[in-house]
């Protein structure tokens, strides 16, 4: 079977394991949640801020090996790499974690995510520049178990979107009944060991993951089969556990499981923050840029196979034409109290150093 994976026609989406073409129809999941599980293969992008998008796509293959090979005709043609610019500067985030770290001695809050948004000019034609080149490119210097890749051409029908994705963290993963998320909190690069905040952050997590997961399970359910793995992944060392439930009878694909699952999940415990409702306050005041899909949820829901793989949206480049074309990528930290501004600086350097190394085009290169 041939795909058009061109995001100059018809529009494409691209998984771990997954292509689907020639997108037929567009929801607001908070209007029509319902319909995520009443069939059809629908690609999901969720923003930060709460709108989640769905679009039902006619073409849709699991297949294996999970990506074909690269196409060496494509060339990525991203910024320079002087270009990018940061929402937050050195000195206004480490006053950002200052803040925070206020907050928690206040009681307000016992851990918040704190992120900031680079942007790039990158002037391209609609649907934007070449996201299968930069998924490529990606794939070979930063391979991700989430990868993603979603170009949607913008119509008078359905709005577009442009997103190229290497996160390494579940979201949500459903097959039938069996409901997991994985939470990362906690960084390190390789080699040096992790600090006693990044566990006491990546347990708090762990257990707000358990708490949101509960609203929609059966009593008794939710496990955790691993609890602060060390986990590796290009230039650096994540903590990760996983948190896994059965989903109860109202909500095993009914008319009510999405509506229900995205009230008590989203935006993820682990880019947001706990107690979640104090964090995102919190959020809103410290930071100065919209996160858009960065820290949201980018994936698939297949409700004719009762399935869905929804990754939160870290490690995530997005598109906008607005000023003549910006290109986007987030970066953030976890800050507890036990956080150094200086340090949470470094982490966010370190996570987004290699991924705007390769989404940037060297004036050396040929």
């Amino acid at each position: 079977m041939e795909w058009d994976d061109d995001p100059r026609r018809l529009g494409s989406a691209e998984f771990r394991g997954l292509s689907a073409s020639h997108p037929v129809e567009h929801i607001d999941v908070a209007q029509e949640p319902h319909r995520l599980a009443e069939g059809g293969l629908w690609v999901v992008v969720g923003s930060f801020e709460g709108r989640v998008d769905a679009w039902r796509f006619a073409r849709a293959e699991h297949r294996v090996p999970a990506s074909r090979p690269a196409d060496p005709s494509r060339r990525w043609r991203g910024p320079d790499a002087s270009a990018w610019r940061s929402s937050l500067d050195r000195a206004g985030y480490e006053r950002g974690v200052d803040s925070i770290r206020r907050d928690i001695r206040d009681g307000d809050v016992y851990q918040v995510n704190l992120c900031r948004v680079l942007s790039a000019p990158l002037p391209s034609q609609s649907p934007g520049p070449d996201a299968v080149a930069l998924s490529e490119r990606l794939a070979r210097g930063n391979p991700a178990r989430y990868a993603a890749r979603i170009v949607i051409p913008e119509t008078e029908e359905m709005p577009g979107a442009w997103v190229v994705s290497a996160s390494p963290e579940s979201y949500l993963s459903v097959s039938g009944r069996t409901l997991t998320s994985a939470p990362i909190k906690g960084t390190a690069a390789p080699g040096v060991p992790m600090l006693d905040k990044d566990i006491a952050e990546n347990v708090m997590i762990t257990d707000l993951v358990r708490n949101d997961l509960a609203h929609v399970s059966e009593p008794g359910s939710i496990s955790v089969p691993e609890l602060l793995g060390e986990h590796a992944h290009p230039g650096l060392v994540h903590l990760q556990s996983t948190v896994s439930a059965r989903l109860d009878d109202a909500h095993a694909w009914t008319p009510r499981m999405w509506g229900d699952l995205l009230d008590g999940t989203f935006p993820p415990g682990s880019v947001s923050g706990a107690p979640k409702s104090s964090a995102l306050r919190i959020i809103a005041r410290e930071e100065t840029a919209p996160r858009g899909p960065y820290c949201g949820a980018i994936g698939w829901v297949d409700a004719d196979a009762r399935r869905a793989e929804l990754a939160v949206g870290i490690r995530t480049f997005w598109w906008e034409p607005s000023g003549g074309g910006v290109l986007r990528f987030g970066t953030g930290a976890g800050i507890t109290w036990g956080s150094d501004p200086a340090g949470e600086w470094e982490e966010t350097e370190l996570k987004a150093r290699r991924l705007i190394g390769l989404a940037s085009t060297d004036r050396m290169s040929p």
